[in-house]
């Protein structure tokens, strides 16, 4: 695959799952506000309960080998229907495992309402499996336009049906029924839509040669996952289901961001390094650009959301969510060193590194599960806050193998940023300044946004980013064809 072939497909991958990212997450963030104004607190954090169970378990649905076909090179109908039949015997497995827990894990959280609940939502995990090889085969042949469908399709029948529930008064049931049918809509669309299906083949030998590579990823998720999750389990323990409801809440906002940008770049930039793993300096020239480009975009939306918090939340949700403002603020500063995160670990699984990646994310969940030790008893602000210092010491982790594999270290990649982050920083400066101003709740909101927006173009022209000139160039480029 030439140079040429590869940005082209690289260019159009990052517009459709761009444009992908936003629908869905566009109506699903429109829903969460409607819902969330219909709905209390506590039932948000019944459901994140569950979310924390299934999130995990979708990771042993995976079990690492879409990963694995993505990035072996000569991947044939054998692997992918070898992968297909393992995941579907993997998924019954785990919804047994849910479905008999389902008690023991209301009993835990002293609540018998669960117990069906879990059960009913525990079916995504056989959805997943239907979903996840055909996920694989989009991502390897880069036809991204196929997830585009698929999942504005899930997103907006899933969204009339959890309104309607909501409305009616079902309580809980609408935010399951919600999960629940955006995944079959999904499942079902991309079926339809992608022209591969299993074949009756199947190789131990194909399927232990994948192995190889993806349990060390499946491993690394799994940790990932599980620590990711862990705080919103000891918040349901130890604190109350509205103390977990605002930490959920106040984390949604910048995901949303986070979700439309960074996945966007993360799920096309794996198979497009794949596809160049034995060209190091190419490699390394994708990862640069794509920090670069990705920080460029992130720090500004992240800071805006970070000094516009009160007045979004406020307008948005209703006073009754405020006390999700700090953790709002918090998930920004999180949030916004994503791009480092994604970039070097692409890069490492890319070269086929997956041992190593699971040894980054050994010594990064150590760290993170003692400092969390060591503020769970505090509060739940201050298990955010060491949130905020574990992430810092991560990405410097991530960074550290691709001085070695590529030549580009940790310092550098924070050279390359750092015009981003003060210009980002003096926007949100100048845009807290206009609440001085008593123009209205409104008013306010609409001044800062504008003015950010000008502030930041401005910075980047008079600096003359190479960033902003990339991305104008991006956009001749779309325009043109």
């Amino acid at each position: 695959m030439n140079d040429n072939n590869i940005k082209n497909k690289t260019v159009s991958g990052l517009i459709w799952r761009f444009m992908e990212r936003c629908g869905a997450q566009g109506v699903n963030f429109v829903v969460s506000i409607i819902l969330a104004r219909l709905l209390a607190p506590e039932l948000y954090g019944t459901i994140a309960l569950i979310t924390v169970f299934t999130a995990i378990l979708e990771i042993f649905v995976d079990s690492g080998m879409g990963n694995a076909l993505i990035q072996k090179k000569d991947a044939d109908d054998v692997d992918f229907s070898s992968v297909f039949y393992f995941n579907m015997l993997m998924c019954v497995v785990l919804y047994g495992v849910m479905f008999i827990s389902a008690p023991y894990i209301a009993k835990f959280y002293k609540d018998s309402e669960l117990t069906p609940i879990v059960r009913v939502m525990s079916l995504v995990l056989i959805i997943s499996g239907l979903k996840n090889v055909q996920q694989a085969y989009v991502s390897r042949t880069m036809q991204f336009k196929r997830f585009f469908f698929a999942t504005l399709g899930g997103t907006i029948v899933a969204a009339v049906v959890g309104i309607w529930m909501a409305y009616e008064g079902y309580g809980v049931w609408a935010l399951v029924a919600q999960n629940l049918v955006n995944k079959v809509i999904d499942t079902t669309v991309l079926w339809f839509t992608v022209k591969w299906r299993p074949k009756l083949l199947f190789s131990i030998k194909r399927l232990k040669g994948l192995v190889s590579y993806g349990w060390k990823l499946l491993a690394s998720s799994l940790l990932d996952t599980v620590y990711n999750n862990l705080r919103q389990l000891i918040i349901g323990k130890l604190y109350s289901s509205s103390d977990l409801a605002f930490y959920n809440r106040g984390k949604q906002f910048p995901n949303f961001v986070i979700t439309n940008i960074n996945t966007s770049i993360d799920s096309v930039l794996f198979p497009a390094m794949s596809s160049q793993q034995d060209d190091t300096e190419r490699v390394r020239s994708m990862t640069r650009r794509s920090i670069k480009i990705s920080s460029y975009i992130m720090w500004p939306l992240m800071m805006g959301l970070a000094f516009t918090a009160t007045s979004i939340v406020s307008l948005v949700l209703t006073d009754k969510w405020l006390p999700c403002v700090p953790f709002l603020r918090i998930f920004c500063f999180v949030y916004v060193f994503f791009p480092i995160h994604t970039a070097n670990l692409n890069a490492i699984k890319a070269m086929g590194r997956s041992d190593l990646f699971l040894k980054l994310e050994v010594i990064k969940k150590v760290i993170g599960l003692i400092v969390l030790v060591c503020t769970m008893w505090f509060g739940v602000e201050a298990m955010t806050y060491s949130l905020l210092v574990t992430n810092i010491i991560s990405q410097i982790i991530n960074a550290y193998p691709n001085r070695q594999l590529l030549g580009y270290s940790y310092i550098d990649q924070i050279k390359d940023i750092l015009p981003s982050i003060a210009m980002a920083l003096f926007m949100g400066f100048c845009i807290l300044a206009v609440e001085l101003l008593n123009l209205g709740a409104i008013a306010t909101l609409m001044t800062q946004i504008v003015l950010g927006i000008i502030i930041y173009i401005w910075l980047s022209i008079i600096f003359k980013v190479d960033s902003f000139y990339y991305l104008m160039d991006m956009v001749k480029e779309i325009k043109n064809r």
